[in-house]
């Protein structure tokens, strides 16, 4: 860089500092800079032969002014003329304004491509650097557009000095992470690849920064690189700290170079080539090697240094996991730093070994520090390394010392940090769960869990557990013995369990429960009631105890909805059903299907340090099997999915059309946030008596006792089994209603079967999709669906027959074409009959969403032709008018969006009244058209409407005024 001369000080530059920073308060400091404004902006308008300094000057001003926090709006003309000066201070400062001023979408932008141009093209190096680094420091599209062709000419040019590649390599990976579509190397790919050879380490240093960043996202054009990065760290690691003097931190020869080199190598798998391969397994060994040598200074630079090459080489072993002597040394080498006086580096191996915990070679060598781990879990005084401690814990952990660990792990959770707590509680729940030989043993670690950190403890937790017993009988028992002792002391963190853990005599259980009732949360008082009725079927002699109870005003009347629903419903049907009914409704289910861990899904959705990777997710499904009883059950049961999937509301949507699989693959956990539905609408939560009662919220039943959830029945609306159609049902109605004004949602939906549909209109003919879900773990056998259009024939509709077998969980589709021939008021009826539980008939009728309206075509019209036409419409019947009271919020965009599904065109300032809403519209059916012009008067004070329609038609008029009133 050229010399800076003494008469390039700016004394006036520095005036004005100082002048700055001597004010006492902010209205001078504004003062000052207002009077200094003022003086350049007259000597920028008035001297127009203002020489190279005073620009200079005056621009350096505007600039420190800038950074001050005030706006500057001229000036940078000047600065731009400066960039044309042969001077570097002034050509310098001229490129700075730029940089921090020149918005990318600034009118000079051209003036300033030329003069970057200019400076390109000139062989200054010092020039060059320059307008490299302005280009780095704006790095806009613009920018990238213009030079992006033009740099890696530079970059890769024989005759280009080594300063010059580098600002070149740097300012081409700026270009590269803004606007990577408009960097392409092409022919330059093999040139910029061997820079990796050159003799200037600092090109080197920069070209791998470029190198890496191109690999990551184009690694067959750049895995030349390998063998290149290789011989260049080969040479680095083998050489005294003497033979690289420039490049020498501390005694440690290039340190930042060694570790790009090692970084960019773990973006490819280990190398082919033997001789490659060889070389760099030899520079790992010698980087390992050099780590026990001797500290050559006690400064903490060197040890820096030193170990930043070691973890990156520890990084790329751990990457290849295909070197077993050298995991197990880099192994032995971080178990060294577990007592290292330093916190960083502590952490750093604990970090590493997390990882190498997971690699068959290192697993065992790992476990051998298992005591200095626990030690550090014990006696860190930082957070985030216990935290780290308790990480390398799980990932250690297998049969051999899983209770150790977990015993381990529970004993800190009692003094460990809140914001460690839930982790900690899911890993331990995951390990106890995982390495169970023993059910007893996890049983207690469960319960001692939930004693110690209960509120900690998520409902995953216990809803896994509750899911691992029911599938295990030899292990119920215990478990509810040991829960039911507990019960009696622990009811605050226990109260979870209450329904499924009871043993003694009937009263005693149910007293004890519901001694405990006032001190729940309303969840689980939700629980009881439904272990309540299960007392009812099971102990006779409970009976009558336990209807007083849900008698009592302070359920029948409580404030909960969902509470008083219980207790109203549950009442009732224990007063009305026989004993064999009530024993068919509270029937077992069958075990749960094998799936992945709900613990396992949301620890892996922390994604922090320490996440559960996709290996051992894998991993937990195999062995889930085990726990879940997958060993106890047969081929029919293993795939049987739960009919509770969506009682939580956590399932999503699966894209219509999604492939169709058998129920065993189609479910995993009901609890995890990861499972989803697989019909093509969300499920609707059902708060009726019909679901809760096959479902009970699962943890509801007593074990070792035969209480478990029942099959599902159908809703009273349904009609009894028929071989002739059933009557609509009663709310077809309010299901047709939804769909006025819209073409997609859930017809139907009950405990059984879900009706999702997708329709398409133009002109008068229509298509509609209708998707059909089997909710259950029965196969629905003879499934048949019939449409009839009552009436005269004024809708022609014809369908696809329906596969006659829908699996459980799965879903099938039925294609209906739709033709209006001409205007119509009923709704085509759909019948669905199927049959399951051992033949029993199904029958249900429902009235397809077809309306009048779906046929609308949207009819643009000026102020002057709608009232024309509004006039021509006058004869009393073609019009139709209704005031009502509105039924839904008053909302404007609401009312816009409803009015445009409707199907007609909203015209914007057509009435008067801005208030009002216009619309127009022509009904296409096969043997007319049929005009119609719509007004809404909302009257947001009296929260009324009057809607007034005029059509060509009168009986189209009627119609749609019927169909509207109830949408708004």
């Amino acid at each position: 860089m050229p010399a800076v001369s003494k008469g390039d000080g700016m004394r006036g530059l520095a005036v004005f500092i100082s002048d700055i920073r001597n004010c006492k308060s902010k209205e001078a400091e504004i003062k000052r800079i207002n009077k200094e404004l003022a003086n350049i902006r007259s000597k920028f308008k008035g001297d127009k032969a203002l020489d190279g300094y005073s620009k200079k000057k005056y621009v350096c001003k505007l600039l420190f002014i800038f950074l001050l926090g005030h706006d500057i709006d001229f000036g940078h003309m000047e600065a731009v003329n400066l960039l044309s000066s042969n001077k570097y201070t002034e050509k310098q400062i001229g490129y700075l304004f730029i940089s921090v001023l020149v918005n990318s979408n600034s009118e000079l932008i051209r003036l300033i491509n030329n003069a970057i141009k200019n400076d390109l093209s000139s062989r200054n190096p010092t020039f060059m650097c320059l307008a490299l680094h302005c280009i780095a420091n704006v790095g806009s599209r613009e920018m990238a557009e213009a030079f992006a062709s033009e740099i890696p000419r530079i970059l890769v040019a024989g005759d280009t000095m080594d300063s010059v590649k580098q600002s070149a390599a740097l300012c081409l990976l700026r270009l590269y992470k803004t606007s990577p579509d408009l960097v392409l190397m092409g022919e330059w790919t093999s040139r910029v690849v061997h820079l990796l050879n050159d003799q200037h380490m600092g090109v080197v240093t920069a070209a791998i920064s470029l190198i890496t960043c191109l690999s990551q996202k184009n690694p067959d054009e750049f895995k030349t690189c390998v063998s290149l990065a290789v011989s260049r760290l080969s040479r680095i690691v083998s050489s005294a700290s003497t033979d690289l003097q420039d490049y020498t931190y501390y005694f440690v020869p290039a340190p930042w170079l060694s570790c790009k080199l090692l970084r960019l190598l773990q973006c490819y798998p280990p190398p082919e080539d033997g001789a490659v391969k060889g070389r760099l397994v030899e520079c790992l060994e010698t980087i390992l090697n050099k780590a026990q040598e001797p500290p050559k200074s006690k400064k903490v630079q060197h040890s820096n240094a030193k170990n930043a090459i070691l973890f990156e080489a520890i990084s790329l072993i751990i990457h290849y996991d295909s070197e077993p002597n050298l995991l197990v040394r880099a192994c032995n080498q971080l178990g060294q730093f577990l007592q290292h006086r330093e916190t960083n580096l502590r952490y750093l191996a604990l970090e590493s070994m997390c990882t190498l915990a997971s690699s068959e070679f290192s697993h065992e060598a790992v476990k051998t520090h298992i005591e200095t781990v626990i030690n550090a879990l014990k006696t860190e005084r930082d957070v985030s390394v216990r935290q780290r401690a308790a990480d390398l814990l799980y990932a250690m952990c297998d049969r051999s010392n899983a209770k150790q660990i977990v015993a381990e792990m529970l004993s800190y959770l009692e003094t460990a940090d809140y914001s460690i707590r839930e982790e900690m509680v899911l890993k331990v729940a995951i390990l106890a769960e995982k390495y169970a030989v023993d059910y007893s043993w996890y049983v207690d670690t469960i319960l001692n869990l939930i004693r110690i950190a209960g509120d900690y403890v998520s409902e995953e937790v216990w809803y896994r557990v509750i899911q691992i017993v029911i599938n295990r009988d030899d292990v119920q028992g215990y478990a509810a013995k040991t829960v039911f002792e507990v019960l009696l002391h622990e009811p605050s963190k226990f109260g979870r369990w209450f329904g499924s853990v009871l043993l003694g005599r009937p009263l005693v259980q149910f007293n004890l429960l519901h001694s405990k009732f006032h001190l729940c949360s309303v969840p689980t008082r939700a629980l009881l009631l439904s272990a309540y009725i299960k007392f009812i079927n099971l102990f006779p002699e409970t009976k009558a105890t336990i209807q007083e109870v849900l008698r009592c005003d302070s359920q029948i009347r409580n404030s909960d909805v969902e509470l008083q629903q219980r207790a109203v419903e549950y009442l009732k049907l224990s007063s009305i059903a026989s004993t064999d009914v009530l024993a068919t409704v509270l029937e077992e289910m069958p075990p749960f299907p094998e799936r992945e861990s709900s613990i396992l899904a949301k620890l892996k959705k922390k994604k922090g340090p320490g996440a559960v990777s996709v290996t051992e997710l894998d991993d937990s499904k195999r062995e889930a099997g085990e726990l879940n009883g997958g060993a106890d059950r047969g081929p029919d049961t293993a795939s049987t999915p739960s009919p509770s999937a969506d009682l939580l509301g956590i399932r999503s949507a699966a894209p219509v059309g999604a492939a169709q699989t058998n129920a065993g693959s189609l479910l995993v956990d009901v609890f995890s946030d990861s499972g989803c539905s697989h019909f093509p609408f969300p499920l609707l939560p059902i708060h009726s008596l019909f679901v809760l009662l096959p479902i009970c919220f699962h943890p509801c039943f007593v074990l070792g006792l035969s209480l478990h959830p029942c099959p599902v029945l159908w809703p009273p609306s349904s009609a009894p089994p028929s071989e002739d159609p059933a009557p609509p049902l009663s709310e077809a109605d309010e299901l047709l209603n939804k769909f006025v004004c819209k073409n997609n949602g859930v017809l139907f939906e009950n405990q059984l079967l879900q009706i999702g549909i997708k329709s398409e209109y133009r002109q008068n003919l229509g298509r509609m999709y209708l998707f059909y879900g089997n909710k259950t773990s029965v196969q629905f056998a003879s499934f048949s669906t019939t449409v009839s259009c009552p009436g005269e024939l004024q809708l022609n509709v014809q369908s696809k027959p329906v596969e006659p077998l829908v699996e459980g969980g799965a879903q099938i589709q039925q294609v209906l074409n739709i033709e209006c021939i001409t205007d119509f008021c009923d709704a085509p009826l759909l019948n669905i009959k199927f049959s399951r539980y051992g033949g029993a008939l199904q029958n249900l009728t429902l009235k397809l969403p077809v309306t009048i309206n779906k046929f609308f075509q949207p009819t643009e019209m000026s102020s002057s032709d709608f009232f024309q036409r509004w006039k021509q419409l006058s004869q009393p019947q073609q019009e139709a008018q209704k005031i009502f009271k509105a039924n839904h919020s008053m909302d404007t965009e609401v009312l816009k969006a409803k009015l445009l599904g409707l199907g007609t065109a909203l015209l914007d300032n057509v009435d008067p009244n801005p208030e009002n809403y216009v619309c127009a519209g022509v009904i296409q059916t096969k043997g007319q058209q049929i005009g119609c012009l719509l007004r809404l008067e909302p009257n947001a004070q009296a929260q009324m409407y009057r809607l007034t329609l005029r059509c060509s038609k009168d009986t189209v008029s009627k119609r749609l005024c019927e169909l509207l009133a109830q949408q708004f």
